[in-house]
């Protein structure tokens, strides 16, 4: 893989599918690094996009068509689209998975077999509360409503101000997102919920059927809009039993 996407397990023999992560708002391949080692027969890749961790020196990228297009070319470059793969985005990443196999559909390029939609509403949908336009104050008490940065981050001035520009350019990607076209996509889409997420409704999460030419279905997974980081066992599992289903029928 090129520099977009960081491959975080050991290979396995019998690797029956990739799966490339998109991470949340701030979020980046560490959040993920520690899953690698649960998936024995899946590839498993996770996003980095600019502006954090190994690529800290690098501009965040707040515009979603150009952070799409690069993921893409980064793709297209190095992965064989006619192998088993899967996407898997959390809230932010959502948009981004759904905009790159979009991008796949339109260039002639089979998309994944599945979709894993994490704390993430239909495109349709844009983000009723958005905080990116806060000023630095009002934006950090916005950030606190996630559960997303750790207070010892948010708490000391210095330390967040070292992450603002990264985080607010993954907010305007997330926030300012909506689609007008609808268009579908080729993938199954598995949807997950945290069961008690205050970010948004179950209504925007089953709108996502209307996105797919297949199958659609969703489960709950315990907790609030970052069940990925409280509850990982349980996306770990929902995650394998959707690609064990489809990749054995």
């Amino acid at each position: 893989m090129g520099m977009w996407f960081e491959y975080v397990n050991k290979e396995t023999e019998n690797t029956k599918a990739s799966l490339f992560v998109f991470p949340f708002a701030g979020g980046g391949v560490s959040a993920f690094r520690k899953w690698g080692g649960q998936f024995e027969n899946i590839k498993f890749f996770v996003a980095q996009y600019p502006g954090r961790e190994n690529r800290f020196s690098e501009k965040a990228i707040s515009n979603i068509e150009e952070l799409v297009k690069a993921l893409f070319e980064d793709l297209k470059m190095t992965f064989d689209f006619n192998s088993p793969y899967y996407f898997f985005g959390h809230s932010m990443g959502t948009k981004i998975a759904y905009e790159l196999a979009l991008k796949i559909k339109e260039n002639g390029l089979p998309n994944p077999n599945g979709i894993i939609i994490s704390a993430g509403r239909a495109p349709c949908y844009k983000e009723p509360n958005p905080i990116y336009h806060l000023d630095d104050a009002g934006f950090i008490e916005g950030l606190r409503r996630y559960d997303g940065t750790p207070n010892e981050i948010l708490d000391n001035k210095d330390l967040i101000g070292i992450f603002l520009p990264t985080l607010r350019a993954d907010f305007i990607v997330d926030e300012d997102y909506q689609d007008k076209e609808g268009e579908k996509l080729n993938s199954k889409i598995l949807g997950l919920m945290g069961d008690i997420d205050e970010e948004m409704e179950v209504e925007e999460l089953l709108k996502w059927q209307d996105y797919t030419t297949k199958e659609f279905s969703y489960k709950y997974i315990e907790g609030k809009h970052m069940f990925v980081n409280t509850s990982p066992e349980s996306v770990i599992n929902a995650i394998k039993e959707f690609v064990d289903y489809n990749e054995n029928i």
